[in-house]
């Protein structure tokens, strides 16, 4: 072909070469992909070059080195400039039998006056220890002094673990529980003790019957088309996997028709669902409804802050007041988070400042505390202020006055939409509250869940494979950490 005449410059090799370790690490890809004879011909055809040759492997792990360090200076730089950061953090076991800690930093980025939320990942360390409380006490100051913001940390995000909830004790962070953790636990625990063990144990056994037969499958599907239902298969509920009883009991509802008629069909044993208990699965189903709406909301790809979670729990607790078992569970699992970091970040955060998620003998208590937090902000404020200045300031008007003319400001400001950006809002007034977007930005940016630090483990997985179980530790740090900086940039 005529277009294949053309030799790629020193610079553009270079270039393609780069661009090939970035797509290996941003996309997980292993090593052994640049000896793809296929994408060699690919790239051939698209640089009209048909002598290229791809780099070899130890030339793209080396460039992947080098990008490795550059990125990992470039958040360095960047946390630096944070005032103050969130973390999340989790244990994970590979293939191989390893346990690896996770860490993520949150934080407030400020970029022409506005404010957005930021997060990234700090590491994917292999540990050795035990999982005692002393042992992972230990492991996130070292982090946070790794990258130099040990005195910015504000909370700790972790699942409710043992292990991670005594060592919470121990660190001077202050402690986030993962809500949607909490939840799915206290779901699990009520399902246990309620009366719905026995039609969901008939569930699981009628979705098993289809799961583990391709003929059985089929003549579902039949039976599906013959309605005009759209073809799906039905699922079975795994303890693991959050809201998958609900996804069950919804799936297995949707198709009944379809399920007896082909059961109808079929030799089996099975004691098919009565019309009681069928009225019984769609009770459960809407009081499980409102859960699912919590924990997609909570643990989505969108990054939440904590100060929904008052608010959220508020909405789950009304829709399961009218049942005695349900609201006995969510009075333990609301007493379980409502402490003082979630409270001022609901005040702070402009959609719920009404704090109509609290009871109306608790909602002043909170600005009085709100108010506490403003003096000693002032106080530490006025001891770095020289002399003269610290002199005028106390003679026009105490801190106290002070802090009232800020709070009495801020109520009087009318309460945002629920789908507007409070990082938007404060942006925009922050020279309107200065003390109290102080503040804002330092409770804000506490996540809701551990759920983005689990995320890391989604691309460990993707690198640590059975065929790659022996990848050295350092490298696995290096490839996930580098996989969610190159994926954060990309948004």
């Amino acid at each position: 072909m005529a277009c294949f005449q053309k030799k790629l410059s020193k610079s553009t090799l270079d270039t393609l070469t780069n661009a090939l370790a970035k797509w290996i690490a941003q996309d997980c890809r292993p090593l052994s992909v640049v000896e793809d004879k296929g994408l060699q011909s690919v790239l051939q055809i698209a640089a009209c070059d048909p002598k290229f040759a791809m780099p070899c492997r130890k030339t793209i792990s080396n460039k992947i080195l080098q990008l490795y360090d550059s990125e990992r200076q470039a958040k360095f730089d960047i946390l630096q400039k944070a005032t103050f950061v969130a973390l999340t953090g989790d244990h994970w076991t590979s293939v191989s039998n390893c346990n690896y800690l996770g860490v993520t930093a949150h934080f407030l980025g400020i970029s022409d006056g506005a404010w957005h939320l930021q997060s990234f990942a700090l590491t994917v360390q292999k540990t050795n220890t035990r999982h005692y409380a002393e042992n992972c006490a230990e492991q996130f100051p070292s982090v946070a002094e790794e990258w130099g913001i040990q005195e910015k940390v504000t909370t700790i995000g972790t699942d409710s673990a043992r292990a991670m909830v005594a060592a919470a004790r121990h660190l001077p962070f202050t402690h986030m529980p993962c809500v949607a953790r909490i939840l799915q636990r206290a779901i699990t625990v009520s399902l246990t003790n309620c009366g719905f063990s026995d039609v969901l144990a008939k569930c699981r056994k009628i979705v098993g019957h289809f799961k583990h037969s391709p003929a059985n499958t089929e003549e579902l599907h039949q039976e599906q088309e013959r309605l005009g239902q759209e073809k799906e298969a039905l699922i079975q509920d795994v303890s693991t996997r959050w809201n998958s009883t609900l996804d069950m009991i919804s799936r297995l509802l949707k198709n009944q028709e379809a399920v007896f008629a082909a059961l109808g069909k079929q030799k089996h044993k099975l004691a098919l669902l009565t019309p009681s208990e069928l009225v019984k699965l769609q009770k459960l189903a809407t009081v499980l409804e409102p859960c699912r709406f919590v924990t997609e909301l909570l643990g989505g790809e969108t990054y939440v802050s904590c100060s929904v979670i008052l608010p959220v729990l508020c909405h789950l607790r009304h829709t399961m007041e009218a049942s005695e078992d349900d609201s006995a569970y969510m009075v333990k699992f609301k007493a379980a988070l409502n402490h003082e970091w979630l409270k001022m970040a609901t005040v702070l955060d402009p959609r719920f400042k009404d704090l109509k998620c609290l009871a109306k003998g608790e909602r002043e208590a909170v600005w009085n505390y709100l108010e506490v937090l403003l003096l000693q902000q002032g106080e530490e404020a006025t001891k770095q202020e020289p002399a003269k200045k610290k002199s005028c300031l106390l003679s026009s008007l105490s801190f106290t006055d002070l802090c009232n003319r800020a709070l009495s400001l801020y109520r009087a400001e009318a309460t945002i939409h629920e789908t507007d950006c409070p990082l938007q809002w404060w942006s925009q007034r922050a020279g309107n509250h200065p003390q109290l977007s102080v503040l804002a930005s330092k409770y804000l940016i506490s996540p809701a869940t551990s759920v983005p630090c689990e995320r890391l483990f989604s691309f460990a997985g993707h690198i640590i494979t059975k065929k790659r179980a022996a990848l050295n530790s350092e490298n696995v740090n290096r490839l996930v950490c580098l996989s969610n900086w190159l994926k954060e940039e990309k948004k």
